[in-house]
């Protein structure tokens, strides 16, 4: 696997080696040796998945204090637009964001660090989006950023698509808006 920090300090993308033939590919999706190794420990304690259609947006979703979340997320099945928002307090890249084709062509992965809002938009007809997660879902300490929130100048590649989104997601709050931000 070839391990890329990118702009964003702590943030990886993970390109797995593929060793294909005329049936197809194999590769490893996830070696915890060489994870920890470019990376370093991180203990991942639940796998989720979601199915989604084209236009389809979620987030920008985070966990705060306690109960927030790394993540190494994947598209087993079609294209996204995957998005992360820097929210470390004290972080020179605070507010920031970065955007990376996920698909299951290209195989790469994210890791996410905590501390980061993360969603993203579906670009093929339909997206199985898979991603490990170092902590459990918290319904009480689950916030939404705005996907749409000016300050953060995220340029989604619409480009036609109808989005449908959940009112969770409609109603985000802004950057200006995240109280005690030493608590996410």
């Amino acid at each position: 696997m070839e391990f890329i920090e990118q702009s964003i300090k702590g943030v990886w993308l993970i390109e797995p080696v593929r060793h294909g033939d005329a049936r197809g590919y194999f590769c490893e999706s996830f070696k915890k040796a060489e994870f920890e190794q470019a990376i370093g420990k991180v203990d991942f304690v639940q796998d989720n998945e979601s199915l989604s259609s084209r236009g389809v947006l979620r987030g920008l979703h985070f966990q705060r204090g306690e109960y927030s979340q790394a993540k190494l997320v994947r598209v087993s099945l079609g294209k996204v637009v995957d998005v992360v928002v820097d929210l470390r307090a004290g972080s020179p890249t605070y507010g920031q964001h970065l955007a990376v084709e996920l698909s299951h062509e290209n195989g790469r992965q994210l890791f996410v660090p905590r501390h980061f809002a993360h969603g993203f938009l579906v670009l093929s007809d339909v997206a199985q989006f898979q991603y490990k997660v170092d902590n459990v879902y918290a319904p009480q300490a689950e916030v939404t950023l705005r996907f749409d929130d000016p300050a953060l100048g995220i340029e989604w590649p619409v480009g036609g698509l109808e989005l449908n989104l959940s009112d969770k997601d409609k109603r985000g709050k802004l950057l200006h808006e995240l109280n005690n931000i030493n608590e996410l």
